[in-house]
């Protein structure tokens, strides 16, 4: 069984670990200093942010979710991890913790795919990320 466990600053390194190793095999419209710059703000700003909830396989971590509220602020999995349920079992224990919400890059397809599979549908798009980068995100809900 993979076991969700909540995360604190001890998990900060390994969550930024996961972190790089999935955008990396994911959002391929990031460049090399896109990476850089956002993974040296993932500790001081993003991760203390949220709340954040870690799954393990083999006995180390393979990816987590950063909750604010009812939106789901970050979630990755581990790029050697893909495809086994880790996100779906994330997402379902977000949902039991009252998530209605995510952002989504739109130039990330497998990401939209995933979220609209577990019935999130989208709301609206704006052309810019929340740090005025070309990247446009779509706002999802989750379905009633």
């Amino acid at each position: 069984m993979n076991n969700i466990k909540r995360c604190d600053e001890n998990d900060y390194g390994a969550l930024a670990d996961v972190w790089e190793r999935s955008v990396r095999a994911t959002h391929t419209f990031l460049s090399e200093e896109d990476i850089a710059g956002i993974r040296q703000a993932l500790v001081p700003l993003y991760f203390p942010a949220v709340e954040l909830y870690g799954i393990e396989a083999g006995g180390t971590l393979a990816g987590f979710i950063g909750l604010s509220g009812e939106k789901i602020e970050m979630l990755f999995i581990d790029d050697r991890h893909r495809g086994n349920g880790l996100g779906s079992r994330l997402i379902d224990h977000a949902v039991a913790l009252g998530a209605r919400s995510v952002d989504v890059n739109e130039q990330n397809p497998l990401a939209l795919g995933f979220y609209l599979s577990k019935g999130f549908s989208v709301d609206s798009r704006d052309p810019l990320d929340a740090d005025g980068r070309p990247f446009p995100i779509l706002h999802l809900s989750l379905k009633s």
